[in-house]
Parts: C-alpha cells; structure tokens; sequence
C-alpha cells in the first residue's frame, strides 16, 4: 500500500520551490529579469571578483540588478555593491539593466561603447 505525503506537506514543498526560484530566465537567446527586460554584463567587470565597477551615474544609466544572498546557486552568485546594497551575478558577472530598453524584448544597450552586451545563457 502506498503512502501519501498529507496536503500540507505538499504545499510546504510547493512553497520552497517557488522561494528557489531565480529572477532571472533565458528568453530569445539572452538573460532576463523582472518583466522580461534584457540583463546585461559589463566588460569592465571581473568574472570572479565579487565587485561591480558600475556606481554612481553609471548604476543610474545600468541599474544592478539587486538580489538576495539566497538567490546564489549554480552559476549564480551574489556580490556586495560598494553601497552595501548586494546583485546578483551571472558565472562571476554582475548583471545590470539598461535605463533605455523601454520594453520587454528591447536590447539597445548590446554592445554599447563595446563594453556592455547582452547577458547569454
């Protein structure tokens, strides 16, 4: 006879997947965040190094995309932003939005001033 994990169980499990999930998603062969908008990486970052050299004006212009330490598994990881604040990284790279991709599916910032491109899975 088999046994059943009782309905609480079961939702218990359901929550602690959806709490597992990433913000972010593959979507037309790049990375994406909340609403589908494009996430991109920055040349100037290093792949490792746990640091973001985007402040300032350059954060206003790429917004980092801000995470939760719990959001790092996998090629996922969470670096601390000079401010404190903590982003989220792609294998060792900070990712950043663009303030100019005005819809889902935008990407007018991949390979703007030859340094910034289109985070790909």
């Amino acid at each position: 006879m088999k046994k059943l994990l009782p309905i609480t169980a079961l939702f218990a499990l359901a929550a602690c997947s959806s709490m597992a999930q990433s913000p972010v998603k593959p979507m037309d062969g790049v990375l994406v965040g909340a609403g589908d908008m494009t996430l991109y990486t920055f040349d100037r970052d290093t792949a490792g190094s746990g640091k973001s050299v985007c402040n300032g004006p350059c954060a206003t212009n790429w917004p980092p995309l801000m995470a939760a330490p719990a959001q790092a598994s996998g090629d996922y990881s969470v670096i601390t932003r000079d401010d404190g604040k903590t982003q989220l990284a792609y294998k060792g790279k900070p990712l950043y939005y663009w303030s100019k991709d005005a819809k889902p599916g935008d990407k007018t910032g991949d390979g703007f001033n030859q340094v910034w491109h289109a985070a790909r899975p």
